[in-house]
């Protein structure tokens, strides 16, 4: 006759198999992968395990439910930096990072009128407003998930400008450029890189003149200046490819071009390093 396990024999069989399973997932180990170049103006996307939490020089980023994220380095950042994940279950596992460091393309420029090098004081507040309203809108933080798309560059013509260049005016150094110039006639439609929604339409900021802000998520922002016309309004959601602008010669400028730009919060990326200028 087969025996058959005593209802004792079974409780002690069950508490092993879940002694083992929860020893099992408490070992589970935390994942990290990363995508981007690592150098000085990248943005790099981020995956890990569900519910996990993820830090960047132990400061905290936002994850997905399902465990994606996203950071971003400046122009001057340090080479040496640090992502660290707690699993659901506190396993911990760290990645050290390491930026190569870029070289930039710095003029020197002398004998500018003075009204040329810095701005004339009755426009400072001008200045300061328009500052402030960019500054809120790249501040905007959704779970929006665009950023995780393949982005397309939105202009195609001449590289006129690239990020991280400089110039000394009369021995003043200006502001460092954080975008990318690519030179298209007036009236060149400009179209969206990515999926995203409007935070910020601006017809005339003393600097960048006709402005266009779309948040992608997580703190990504595209930004557009020196447009001639804006097609969209703050509150759009738009999709990758729509036509949301035309190229123009607004603000300060010399001709007509698209100047874009990309940010995660305040940290001023690259954009050259997020496309194929090909495509």
């Amino acid at each position: 006759m087969k025996a058959f396990p005593s209802k004792k024999t079974k409780q002690i069989f069950t508490a092993c198999v879940l002694f083992s399973a929860s020893c099992f997932s408490a070992n589970v180990s935390a994942k990290i992968e990363l995508t981007g170049t690592m150098t000085q103006g990248a943005m790099i996307i981020g995956k890990t395990q569900a519910g996990a939490k993820v830090f960047l020089d132990d400061k905290p980023l936002m994850v997905s439910k399902s465990g994606d994220f996203v950071f971003g380095f400046g122009r001057n950042d340090k080479p040496n930096h640090q992502v660290k994940v707690i699993n659901a279950n506190g396993k911990i596992e760290t990645k050290a990072i390491k930026l190569s460091k870029r070289e930039y393309k710095v003029e020197n420029i002398k004998g500018i009128k003075k009204e040329y090098v810095s701005p004339p004081k009755e426009v400072t507040d001008r200045i300061i407003s328009d500052i402030k309203l960019v500054g809120k809108a790249r501040s905007v933080l959704t779970e929006r998930l665009d950023f995780l798309g393949e982005i397309k560059i939105p202009v195609k013509g001449r590289i006129s400008g690239v990020y991280g260049s400089q110039r000394v005016l009369n021995g003043v150094p200006k502001n460092p450029h954080y975008g990318l110039d690519i030179a298209a006639p007036t009236g060149t439609k400009v179209l969206s890189p990515l999926n995203g929604k409007v935070v910020l339409v601006h017809n005339d900021m003393y600097y960048t003149g006709g402005t266009l802000i779309v948040e992608h998520g997580f703190g990504i922002t595209s930004t557009f200046i020196h447009l001639s016309k804006v097609l969209v309004k703050e509150g759009d959601v738009i999709k990758q490819g729509d036509v949301i602008a035309e190229v123009g010669a607004t603000g300060r400028v010399t001709g007509p071009h698209l100047d874009w730009r990309m940010n995660w919060k305040k940290v001023r990326l690259d954009p050259q390093l997020l496309v194929d200028i090909g495509k």
